[in-house]
């Protein structure tokens, strides 16, 4: 499990890196003050980044078991450590129902 920790932690970084890339040579290619030639480097360099490390093809997991599955982007946990965190009362402001 700590290895898929590292893992997603790695690439995350890596793809903020290429996000901060990708932000800088859009900004080149869409000013105009600039020569042709310098906007055109920018547009072909654009074209080698790779597209399989985007923002989009990364999975989300649960902070704690690392389950891909059942995840709740408002908490960042999966369903399961979810409800035991509210058993156990480590989240404030909620408690488990019971009819």
């Amino acid at each position: 499990m700590k290895a898929l920790l590292e893992k997603d932690k790695n690439l995350r970084l890596n793809i903020s890196k290429i996000e901060n890339k990708h932000f800088v040579l859009k900004l080149i290619i869409k000013n105009f003050n600039l020569f042709i030639l310098i906007r055109w480097n920018a547009f072909l360099r654009l074209n080698l980044l790779t597209k399989s490390k985007s923002k989009i093809s990364t999975t989300n997991r649960c902070l704690s078991s690392y389950n891909k599955k059942r995840f709740n982007k408002l908490t960042g946990f999966s369903r399961h450590v979810f409800l035991k965190k509210i058993r156990s009362g480590e989240i404030n402001g909620l408690r488990k129902s019971s009819w």
